[in-house]
């Protein structure tokens, strides 16, 4: 169906008297066929002065939009953990490069490992009980410290009414920069509760609760370094730290005597309980040791081991919770 047709009620040819009393602007945009000739744009190639200000003034200020984003991330994963209520911030702490050097072989990303986060402060939680100090997570962190530009943060919840100072300051003193989230890669914050287990919150939105300080052992040892490849070594670690966790620390006189015999045995072949490398088997089976009392009347290869491990230097948060 056809429109209604309506006449044009002006013509082109109408010329548009424009206002005199408006400020004339110099045309900045290029005319088909013509050069440009306003002062904003390219002349021989270059870019005029004013354009290069104002890109670096912009520049400045996303940089500061970025460091301000990645700061309210970080407080936004404590404001949404469950366990934000807290009493007491006891340290924060930045660990720098132990001059004791442990090598890892296969070195991990943090980005492959807990995706990229723009910036944000990568934030691991850990509940504790102070009757039960998590001493393998205390090594592992200072070898973390050794990796990473870590902060480190101790915190008492409401459940617990007395906390011994050496818990207070296990992760070591503040740090000046604390406040300054974004120059962190990780953060490791301690939250001594009254909980049964061990418990560790990665990502509060994606990720359920780790329990156990074996598992949580493992997911940090994995910052480290990534278990072998192939399977009869991952076993023999992952063998090794059921044992020192379920034998060695709960289990009673005759168990723990029988892992010290296999211990002796093992370290009479290799250096390390994994083989020639030093592993998460060795953290866990040393600090359990520690725990359970019998680095005394340990045999003779399990001694010279003991001693391997404290020369690496990372073993001293451990050993002042037993002195």
């Amino acid at each position: 169906m056809p429109m209604y047709q309506v006449k044009p009620i002006c013509g082109s040819h109408i010329k548009t008297d424009l206002p005199t009393c408006m400020y004339n602007l110099p045309n900045v945009h290029a005319q088909p066929g013509s050069m440009f000739t306003s002062e904003h744009a390219l002349q021989n190639g270059e870019v005029d002065p004013a354009v290069k200000a104002l890109e670096a003034r912009q520049d400045e200020i996303m940089r500061k939009l970025y460091e301000l984003k990645a700061a309210v991330d970080g407080l936004a994963k404590t404001v949404t953990t469950p366990d934000a209520d807290l009493d007491l911030t006891v340290s924060s702490t930045f660990c720098s490069q132990s001059p004791s050097s442990t090598t890892f072989k296969g070195v991990t990303d943090l980005d492959t490992l807990l995706g990229k986060d723009l910036g944000a402060l990568r934030d691991i939680v850990i509940n504790a009980n102070p009757a039960q100090p998590p001493l393998t997570l205390l090594v592992l962190h200072s070898v973390l410290c050794q990796r990473y530009r870590v902060l480190s943060t101790v915190h008492v919840h409401s459940s617990v009414t007395n906390v011994p100072p050496q818990l207070l300051s296990c992760l070591g003193p503040r740090h000046a920069d604390s406040y300054a989230r974004q120059m962190f890669q990780l953060g490791f914050t301690l939250i001594w509760k009254d909980v049964p287990k061990l418990q560790m919150k990665f990502s509060v939105q994606n990720m359920c609760p780790v329990e156990g300080e074996a598992n949580v052992a493992r997911f940090l040892f994995k910052l480290l370094s990534p278990y072998p490849s192939d399977a009869a070594p991952a076993t023999l670690v992952d063998s090794w730290v059921d044992t020192a966790f379920f034998q060695l620390a709960e289990g009673s006189a005759k168990e723990r005597a029988a892992v010290l015999r296999a211990l002796n045995s093992s370290l009479g072949r290799n250096p390390w309980l994994a083989g020639p490398e030093f592993s998460l088997a060795d953290i866990a089976c040393y600090c359990c040791v520690l725990q359970s009392g019998s680095a005394s009347s340990t045999p003779t290869n399990v001694q010279r081991w003991l001693k391997s491990c404290e020369n690496l230097g990372h073993f001293s948060p451990a050993k002042l919770f037993l002195q």
